[in-house]
């Protein structure tokens, strides 16, 4: 996992025309999104590709056996009314929106932290697949797979007051066309749902400079 410094990031939504910054306090988060072989624990030619068809909850529970199997305290409680975040837990969880943006940019402060191919599987050279974590140019944090490949969860909940429950999907994946692979893009999905372009990456808190 890679450790960051604490900053700020300014989000934006196209569909309501607004922006906002959020103050990111330090945390760490996997250069590369959860694998099948870490998800499954199989073999095979399919253990360096990102997991999909997870649904939220589906990763919000992995985050929490992940943990336990290292002796980590869970970063998730589950109740029969939902979830709470344990924000003193050392253990895995979903990045928020903003760390998942503050890592995508790196520093940088335009759609994207490099040309299109060179970072990301998408539309036009993915072959309508996934690929293999980690085969496209990092960011200049060293983060792999940002942009394209699967979309990602994370914590959030996409505009409660429209959308309840639904959760925010960032990244753009391997079926996506260029203006889905932007740093800046956002997605909602019901936190049920199963998509075959889409996994996540799992971040800790506590970071220290890159």
């Amino acid at each position: 996992m890679i450790a960051l410094p604490a900053g700020a990031v300014t989000l934006s939504d196209r569909r309501t025309q607004r922006s906002w910054t959020v103050e990111v306090l330090p945390f760490r988060l996997a250069a590369v999104p959860v694998t099948n072989a870490w998800y499954h624990r199989v073999s095979g030619d399919t253990a360096r590709r990102p997991v999909d068809s997870v649904s939220w909850w589906d990763a919000v529970r992995f985050c929490n056996r992940a943990s336990a199997s290292e002796g980590l305290r869970p970063a998730y409680r589950l109740t029969a009314d939902g979830v709470e975040r344990d924000r003193d837990a050392d253990g895995y969880r979903l990045p928020t929106e903003a760390e998942w943006e503050y890592a995508c940019r790196a520093g940088t402060d335009g759609p994207r932290y490099g040309p299109l191919a060179d970072i990301a599987w998408y539309r036009d050279n993915s072959g309508e697949r996934s690929h293999d974590v980690g085969t496209r140019a990092p960011n200049a944090w060293g983060f792999h797979d940002l942009l394209g490949n699967v979309w990602e969860w994370c914590w959030d909940r996409y505009d409660p007051d429209v959308y309840g429950g639904y959760r925010v999907l960032r990244g753009g994946g391997w079926f996506d066309e260029h203006w889905s692979c932007r740093a800046s893009v956002r997605r909602r999905s019901h936190p049920d749902l199963t998509l075959d372009d889409v996994g996540f990456r799992v971040a800790r808190s506590g970071g220290s400079p890159v």
